[in-house]
Parts: C-alpha cells; sequence; structure tokens
C-alpha cells in the first residue's frame, strides 16, 4: 500500500513539473510575441510611481530608462500621514533604420498610503490621475536613394489612470561585497483609460480610438545607504479593445535610481 501512494506521488509531482515547465515556456514565448507585436502600438507607457512611502513629509525621485531610450522621472511627496501626491513624466526619442518613434507625457495624481503586516514592513498605496502626451511615428524603408517615409502617425492623447501598490521591504536581505542591503519588491496593477484627443496619418486626420489599458508592473530595489536604491523594472501592457493604433504593447523593462529624504 505503501509503495502505490509513493508511485502515485511520483506520478503526480511528474506531471505537475510537466505542466508548470509548459505553463512557463508558454509565459516566455508569449512575452517574445508580444515583443514583436508591440512594434504596431502607438503608444509606449512610462514605469508609474511606487514612492512606499511610510510617513508624512517624505519625498521621492527616480529616474528610469529602457533599451528603447525611454526615460521616465518619478516625483512624490508624502503631503499628510495618509495622503500623497505624485508626478511622473517620460520621454523618448528613438531613431532606426525602419521606424523613428517619439513621445512625451506627463501626469500627476493624488492617493493614500498606509503600512501593515506583522512586521509593519508592507506598503500599501492607492493613487489616481490625470495625464497627457503626444506621439510621432515615422515609418520607413530602404530605397536606392537612402531611407524614404513610408507613412507617418501624429498622435495627441489624454489618459486618466488608477493605480494600487503592493510593496514590501526586507532590512539587510542580501549580502554583497560585504555589505548587508534592503532589499524592497512590489506589484503595480494600473488602469488607464487613454483616449485620442487628435490623430493624423500622413497629415490627414484620421479616425480616434480609446482603449482600456491594464498595466501590471514588477519592481525590485537594492539599498544603496543613504535614501538611495537601484530599482528594476519589468511588466507588460493589455488593451480591452482590439484598435489598430491604440492597443497594447512594449514591454516594461527597465534600470533606475531612486531617492527618498525627508520625514523624521
Amino acid at each position: 500500500m505503501h509503495s502505490c501512494v509513493h508511485i502515485m506521488q511520483t506520478r503526480t509531482n511528474k506531471y505537475l513539473h510537466m505542466k508548470y515547465n509548459k505553463l512557463g515556456y508558454a509565459m516566455c514565448a508569449g512575452l517574445f510575441a508580444c515583443s514583436f507585436y508591440s512594434c504596431s502600438s502607438i503608444y509606449m507607457p512610462n514605469v508609474p510611481s511606487a514612492p512606499m512611502f511610510t510617513e508624512a513629509g517624505e519625498v521621492y525621485v527616480s529616474g528610469n530608462i529602457n533599451t528603447k531610450a525611454n526615460v521616465s522621472a518619478n516625483l512624490g511627496v508624502a503631503v499628510t500621514g495618509h495622503v500623497a501626491v505624485i508626478a511622473n513624466g517620460s520621454y523618448v526619442d528613438n531613431k532606426s533604420n525602419i521606424k523613428d518613434y517619439a513621445q512625451k507625457m506627463g501626469e500627476a495624481g493624488i492617493g493614500y498610503y498606509t503600512r501593515f503586516g506583522r512586521k509593519n514592513n508592507r506598503v500599501f498605496e492607492v493613487y489616481g490621475g490625470y495625464g497627457v502626451g503626444n506621439t510621432n511615428v515615422i515609418d520607413k524603408r530602404s530605397s536606392t536613394m537612402g531611407q524614404a517615409i513610408v507613412e507617418t502617425k501624429d498622435m495627441d492623447f489624454d489618459k486618466i489612470f488608477v493605480q494600487v501598490n503592493f510593496s514590501s521591504e526586507k532590512k539587510d536581505a542580501l549580502k554583497l561585497f560585504g555589505y548587508r542591503h534592503d532589499i524592497d519588491y512590489g506589484t503595480i496593477i494600473r488602469l488607464s483609460n487613454m483616449r485620442m484627443k487628435s490623430f493624423a496619418i500622413d497629415g490627414l486626420p484620421a479616425e480616434k480610438e480609446e482603449n482600456m489599458l491594464v498595466e501590471p508592473v514588477f519592481y525590485t530595489r537594492v539599498g544603496l545607504g543613504k535614501g538611495w536604491k537601484l530599482q528594476y523594472t519589468n511588466g507588460m501592457v493589455f488593451g480591452l479593445k482590439s484598435n489598430t493604433y491604440l492597443k497594447a504593447g512594449y514591454p516594461l523593462f527597465t534600470l533606475g535610481v531612486l531617492y527618498k529624504f525627508g520625514g523624521k
């Protein structure tokens, strides 16, 4: 009887192992496919704010960049013991042989934060706000005369966003080069109602689109001392509408630094 149970457990473990491996491969393939699919998207996401505020008077500043030279900057201030304001901005001007992509965007919001958990080392934040921006895309192809323009797209947009942050911090969790470093990690779930204010293709007015975008973002931070931290961010964008231009795309993989000061 014992041997039969052992055999069943072994087979079950092998089955689950195979399923988890398939799921992992499917997720990797999905991310890989999305990176190609994203080329047709006209919107590139910025890095959302995750200040992890703990008390009034704290100030949070961060800067991040990805492989497409999309630079994101964040600023936050804890106005009271539970209320904070944030401001985000991003800028990208990426040129290649097949496409020139430029985008500017700014956001501002207000929200609530609090600490919780048995060790009081977890942070819950919720923010809502408004943003505006513009995007210019030039599709190109090679010709005997050099690079020829195939199509241009110009978009002015605005967005209303709501995001929820769940964060956790561990003191002295990483030993590196003989020193102990704090580790923070968290998840941001952002909903953005995107709307084209104007849209033109080759200089002619085109049909405007709008979409509800879901942006799950995950981040890890390593303490560098005296309020400085190194941050790695990754995430995706999912669109609830099957649009032609304003849709999901451009996965979020960035590196950055942040500095937090103030408070007691």
